[in-house]
């Protein structure tokens, strides 16, 4: 027998668990439901972020540079005298027409970028008449083989496809709550008249689904030529949408683009700057209920462990008096928490993929269609929740054994003569 043998320091820790089955089973058991609840929730939180994530990268373009400015034009007067004492008051701004001057360079500079598809495109207000009855629509004018490309509008069709309005003139898609409200359907016709005074008749042939956020009930998508015709204003965009290779680089490179052209460019990650901060609140929320779980499982290790260490004490005063270091004896006590943990995070892995499987499987009625819970499976929750029962393990079953490892044998040996 060679003593601090890790074979031997094993063995003496198994028979420590063994002896006491009963605390052994709890602890285990304390431990998988930690781990398996901890993977259930985790990767339903993850993966809810994901999906709306994915769903906010996907909806619309990384990058949408508009026909503002984020300042006014600094005035004539104050630019030419600015080391002067000049005041302006009362002045009228000069009306310019809306629209982004010189797109086609703005458009060339985007499409230069690695894997970059920018689209233009030209919204405005007209009014949808039918039977005596108005409808108030906004529509955005596009080319459908570019817009297909940048955003994910076809998705959103119940009927129709966004291809459509190039294979049928004067063809419009609108929303089907709007659909509804006028009492049309596909392919039937509506008049349609902008503030510019010009008259269209318009041939439905999309819809979009109820309950779309992202577009809007008043929304409708035209070709990008019969909006500058119906609005008036041809050759004019005033709105550029980019599509990136890597949707993460978008705020860097909308600021290069603004910088550049002055216009207005905001970064997907600017639009939904709420969102994201509301989705990191609820990350901490999540992860400090997930890892008090784990925690108060953790009791139940050092629990074992501590009550080994007080049943013990005559055995460990004979372990030292044999030559056993206090580094042996404190092996043995965290080897006893480690393997605790080890065997109730395979068990935890296996309450965590059913408990998954369940949620994966149900399902929800969302805007009349059947939506499952998107769950994040991959082996990093796996991973993470192992790390985290191991550590916590660990550090139960330390803080009994360092005890342990104090123990003056003298002292008990000479107590139990």
């Amino acid at each position: 027998m060679t003593l601090g043998n890790p074979a031997l320091l094993l063995h003496i820790a198994l028979r420590h668990l063994t002896a006491r089955r009963r605390q052994t089973l709890v602890a285990v058991l304390g431990v998988a439901v930690g781990v398996g609840f901890f993977l259930a929730v985790s990767a339903m939180m993850v993966g809810s972020q994901n999906d709306f994530i994915s769903k906010l990268i996907d909806a619309a373009p990384h990058i949408i540079i508009s026909d503002e400015l984020r300042s006014p034009p600094e005035q004539p007067g104050l630019r030419a005298f600015s080391e002067g004492a000049v005041e302006l008051r009362g002045y009228k701004r000069r009306t310019e027409v809306r629209g982004i001057r010189g797109w086609p360079a703005i458009i060339a500079t985007a499409d230069a970028l690695p894997g970059a598809i920018s689209s233009p495109s030209l919204s405005g207000g007209i009014t949808l008449k039918l039977g005596g009855h108005d409808e108030a629509l906004t529509i955005i004018g596009v080319e459908p083989e570019l817009e297909s490309q940048i955003s994910s509008i076809d998705d959103y069709l119940r009927e129709g496809r966004l291809h459509n309005l190039e294979t049928t003139q004067g063809g419009i898609i609108i929303g089907e709550e709007m659909a509804t409200r006028l009492g049309v359907r596909m392919g039937d016709v509506v008049a349609a008249t902008s503030a510019a005074g010009n008259s269209r008749s318009l041939r439905i042939v999309g819809l979009f689904k109820r309950g779309q956020s992202q577009l809007g009930s008043t929304t409708g998508y035209v070709l990008l030529r019969e909006a500058q015709s119906l609005l008036g204003r041809p050759f004019i965009i005033n709105r550029i949408g980019i599509r990136l290779s890597d949707p993460y680089a978008a705020e860097t490179i909308a600021s290069g683009l603004e910088q550049r052209f002055g216009y207005k460019a905001e970064s997907w990650q600017e639009r939904s700057a709420d969102f994201l901060s509301l989705l990191v609140t609820r990350n901490v929320i999540m992860y400090s209920v997930v890892s008090a779980i784990l925690l108060v499982a953790s009791f139940g290790i050092y629990t074992v462990v501590s009550n080994s260490v007080s049943d013990k004490r005559r055995d460990i005063a004979i372990m030292r008096s044999i030559g056993f270091s206090q580094a042996d004896l404190q092996l043995i006590f965290v080897a006893e928490g480690l393997i605790l943990a080890i065997i109730g995070v395979l068990f935890g892995w296996a309450l965590g993929y059913g408990l998954m499987t369940i949620l994966g499987s149900l399902d929800f009625p969302i805007a009349g269609e059947t939506q499952h819970i998107p769950l994040d499976r991959s082996p990093r929750q796996y991973a993470i929740a192992a790390a985290a029962s191991l550590t916590a393990g660990v550090v139960a079953a330390w803080l009994p054994a360092r005890k342990a490892a104090r123990v003056d044998p003298v002292d008990i040996l000479r107590g139990a003569i």
